[in-house]
């Protein structure tokens, strides 16, 4: 059964993105658009609705492709007016925002799910399974991009606040089912320029993340390395392949289906936003 989202959102992530993915199918059908410039949600082909209340009315799903802070403030009307939330990382411009959706998630009791892109590619759980049998006790994860220096992504809030709120989440993410739940941050360097996390987690095992959005030119692939006892696993960005979008909606779709929870949760968005917190708060 295809279910119907509806979209919050016109920018250009929504338009090179959550449009045509959700348009396209099999397991969704773009049911309309609210933006705040209602004329940019126009070229998706799809209703365009002037109240965020007559998106609710015609889906049972959102899907959010807006800035954090709007994210979260728009997220609780979804999940009150009973809606599932496909989420975009990170989960609000703060902790206390992130707090207040991922409450409002629990409180409806609607399904979520976050856009944690790299964890719905075949090659990433493969790259996990095979770390699971690396007995691994550390890691190192590097996203080191010019996002910030021009072009469609250095909008207002990623030039504001940096590395750690835009990719901070997928690489502690990754190094976190790599590695187990993180449970201590140390952080050091320039939100704005290069940024390093050292990472603690319960089961012992300690990591790196290195985040830069500030470098111009040729680049390497953002990677994560793995070590342990047994060995040593890596994967990099180009390794994902074309099939992320596809699984992350399949499994949307059946998460609103059965009306269960999913992994990548809000409430895992919520985790990664303490984590990301604390960082940012050491770095004041």
């Amino acid at each position: 059964m295809t279910i119907s989202v509806g979209l919050v959102g016109a920018g250009p992530w929504a338009e090179m993105v959550h449009a045509p993915r959700l348009a396209a199918g099999p397991d969704t059908r773009l049911a309309g658009v609210w933006a705040r410039r209602p004329e940019a949600a126009m070229r998706f082909g799809a209703p365009v609705f002037e109240r965020i209340e007559e998106l609710f009315d015609n889906c049972e799903a959102v899907a959010f492709s807006v800035p954090p802070a709007v994210q979260a403030e728009l997220g609780v009307l979804a999940a009150k007016a009973g809606k599932a939330l496909l989420l975009e990382k990170p989960l609000a411009a703060d902790l206390d925002g992130a707090r207040r959706l991922a409450e409002a998630v629990a409180e409806a009791g609607v399904a979520s799910q976050m856009v944690l892109t790299w964890r719905y590619s075949a090659a990433t759980r493969a790259f996990l399974a095979r770390v699971s049998a690396i007995e691994p006790f550390g890691g190192h994860a590097a996203n080191i991009t010019g996002a910030m220096l021009g072009g469609a992504f250095a909008t207002p809030w990623r030039l504001e606040r940096g590395a750690i709120l835009d990719v901070g989440p997928h690489m502690i993410d990754l190094l976190e089912a790599s590695l187990g739940r993180v449970t201590g941050v140390r952080a050091h360097g320039n939100p704005l320029g290069w940024v390093g996390l050292l990472l603690e987690h319960e089961t012992g095992a300690v990591s790196e993340a290195s985040l830069c959005l500030s470098v111009p030119g040729e680049l390497p692939p953002s990677n994560v390395g793995i070590y342990g006892r047994l060995g040593r696993e890596s994967i990099n960005d180009t390794q994902l392949g074309d099939d992320v979008f596809s699984l992350m909606l399949a499994e949307f779709a059946m998460t609103v289906r059965r009306g269960g929870g999913h992994p990548l949760d809000a409430a895992h968005g919520l985790h990664l936003q303490e984590i990301i917190a604390a960082a940012e708060e050491q770095l004041k």
